[in-house]
């Protein structure tokens, strides 16, 4: 009978092990899986379970010049000593390479996490589902309290939006005014011409300078359409306009400008040899972004000023435009996170302070009051060119078609064989006719 009672009691002995192992197993592989995902499962006397947050390296890509470059980096380290669990990695380039790079990553599913991207290409890559739609972010991780809507909707394709609108802007000319001074003209005309133009670029020749450095083809000539009533895309998915003289009137005036030695030739921009030599950083004027003026001036290193577009139609030809927009890689592992920089970028008032409108004046009300005080002389010109803008421009229009990046590359294309006496415009306007309606068809 003892023996009998012994074993009983052994038996039950092991059973009791066992299960304390069992126990002791589980709670080892809880734990391995809380190692797996980056937290470690901790308990409080209430047995609560606090997790630290995991550890996220982010892409971010954007384009720009040496100033934008040193602000950006300015700004990540901020949002970094914020959010320490968050790591990001930058990588930027010129205009021209920054697309380059990109191609090849988005076609290998390999985009940076956060994209800056420009209403030229937004609609290629939101219609190749390679970015991702905010729509699910906005009001969550990106705050809107403080921005209207018609400027969330500025990145708006198809049901979706596809980018965050970095800020507002708009064309104009930029010119230092002591060389107007020295050309003996007091001021230019608020409702100037392109005649007016072309005489005070004749005038600038005399003395031995430029009055302007030329324009992106892309850019101007679609502001002139819109002078006409016109535009560069029309709604059908072809070209925005049937009257090929429109094309030959522009760019007849273009040409001239350059045979007359009026703005450079390609050949002398191309053989400048840096920003010392560059007619901009001399004080001579350039065509551009409202947002690329402050740049401009840090560049140049003299006062210039903002003025509107020439005319007639100055108030059709104007817009305000998206200045470029943060999207969401569609590839992207950590859409949230990402979606929280964007947030900190376009809501953070002392990061504001760093970028003051690089990228366009900020959309945020809020913001825009705390830079009030704060902005220098020639961020404020920016801003109030913006505001007077609001009063003077249209529609922006729905947003370039998918095909606009080879659009902008066959116009270029053909205004340098114009520029170099390769083609006539009549032959160009014939030539971009057939060429840019096969693109898009």
């Amino acid at each position: 009978m003892k023996k009998w009672f012994v074993l009983l009691i052994g038996f039950m002995l092991m059973v009791m092990l066992v299960a304390c192992g069992d126990s002791n197993d589980d709670a080892a592989v809880e734990a391995d899986v809380d190692e797996d995902n980056g937290a470690v499962a901790e308990t409080d006397d209430d047995d609560t379970a606090v997790e630290e947050q995991e550890d996220i390296t982010l892409r971010i890509a954007w384009w720009g010049d040496q100033p934008r470059h040193e602000l950006t980096n300015e700004v990540i380290e901020m949002f970094q000593e914020q959010n320490p669990h968050i790591k990001i990695e930058p990588e930027y380039a010129g205009w021209d390479d920054y697309w380059q790079r990109l191609a090849p990553q988005a076609a290998a599913n390999e985009l940076p996490d956060i994209i800056q991207m420009d209403l030229s290409r937004i609609t290629q890559y939101a219609d190749n589902n390679q970015l991702a739609d905010l729509t699910p972010y906005i009001g969550e991780q990106i705050d809107v309290s403080n921005i209207a809507d018609t400027i969330v909707s500025g990145g708006e394709v198809n049901d979706g939006i596809y980018g965050f609108n970095l800020g507002v802007n708009a064309v104009g000319f930029h010119y230092n005014p002591a060389l107007l001074e020295e050309l003996g003209v007091d001021e230019i005309p608020e409702d100037w011409t392109w005649d007016d133009y072309s005489e005070i670029s004749e005038k600038a020749a005399d003395a031995g300078v430029y009055f302007d450095t030329g324009m992106k083809a892309d850019v101007f000539f679609h502001y002139y359409l819109r002078t006409h009533g016109h535009s560069l895309y029309g709604a059908d998915g072809g070209l925005g306009y049937d009257d090929d003289q429109l094309f030959i009137d522009f760019f007849t005036m273009v040409t001239d400008q350059v045979e007359k030695g009026l703005t450079p030739t390609p050949d002398y921009l191309a053989q400048l040899s840096g920003f010392e030599d560059d007619p901009v950083v001399k004080g001579e004027g350039i065509w551009q972004w409202s947002n690329q003026f402050v740049g401009l001036q840090q560049v140049a290193g003299v006062p210039f000023n903002m003025h509107p577009m020439p005319g007639p139609g100055a108030s059709d030809g104007l817009f305000l435009k998206p200045s470029m927009y943060f999207s969401i890689a569609e590839n992207s592992e950590h859409k949230e996170a990402a979606a929280q920089f964007i947030d900190f970028w376009v809501n953070d008032i002392e990061a504001n302070k760093i970028i003051l409108g690089d990228r366009g004046v900020p959309g945020s009300s809020a913001v825009k009051d705390a830079l009030a005080s704060e902005v220098s002389e020639a961020q404020a010109a920016i801003f109030e060119y913006i505001e007077w803008a609001e009063q003077n421009s249209s529609d922006m229009g729905p947003p370039d078609p998918a095909e606009a990046g080879q659009i902008i590359d066959l116009l270029d294309n053909l205004a340098e064989e114009m520029a170099y006496g390769q083609a006539t415009p009549e032959d160009a306007a014939d030539r971009f006719r057939q060429q840019a309606e096969g693109i898009l068809n």
